[in-house]
């Protein structure tokens, strides 16, 4: 990544945790002395709702602070999005744009839904994988963890640290521990293309 900017889009809806995972992500990369920036995009949101959240990585400081209209990865944390033309999914991506997607669905299923040629497509049960070990359904850092599975912007050891110091004041470690089993299951069970 030397030099280059990683830029990813978040797709979501309201009280899945895409803002809290965007800026997560973006905090988590500074341990590495990395350059993040993460920020949701405000409007009229409430539970439920569509939006968006924004995360950039560089090894240089970063200038811009606008949305990512041309991202690099496209993280879907709900599905009924990619129904959704209102919900801008594949706005501004190409076939080198890389789709994380959670998903119980093949990727190849998703890819005929997206209908972006060439680009590639990952699925992940982060729902699934959230009820079972957090025993919630929010699937925000079990995407982070299979978003590990696809770029090396942090190693695995180094994002679990990044949660536990920044969880460790704010929740019980009962919490943590089902978050960091969310992130290693998912990145171990990311489907690819």
């Amino acid at each position: 990544m030397s030099g280059k900017m990683v830029e990813i889009r978040w797709h979501a809806r309201g009280g899945q945790g895409a803002k809290t995972a965007a800026m997560f992500l973006a905090e988590a990369v500074l341990t590495k002395g990395k350059y993040g920036q993460g920020f949701p995009e405000y409007g009229p949101e409430r539970r439920g709702a569509p939006m968006r959240g924004f995360t950039r990585i560089s090894d240089v400081p970063i200038r811009r602070h606008c949305m990512i209209e041309n991202p690099g990865i496209v993280i879907v944390l709900d599905s009924s999005l990619l129904d959704s033309p209102a919900a801008g999914v594949t706005a501004g991506t190409s076939e080198t744009t890389v789709f994380l997607v959670n998903t119980t669905d093949a990727p190849a299923t998703v890819s005929k839904k997206l209908g972006v040629k060439g680009a590639k497509v990952h699925t992940v049960d982060a729902t699934g994988i959230a009820l079972e070990t957090i025993g919630r359904p929010i699937p925000n850092m079990p995407m982070v963890g299979a978003l590990l599975a696809v770029n090396d912007m942090l190693s695995l050891d180094e994002l679990k640290g990044a949660l536990v110091e920044q969880l460790s004041s704010k929740f019980s470690q009962v919490v943590i521990d089902g978050n960091l089993a969310a992130i290693d299951r998912a990145n171990k069970e990311l489907v690819s293309a």
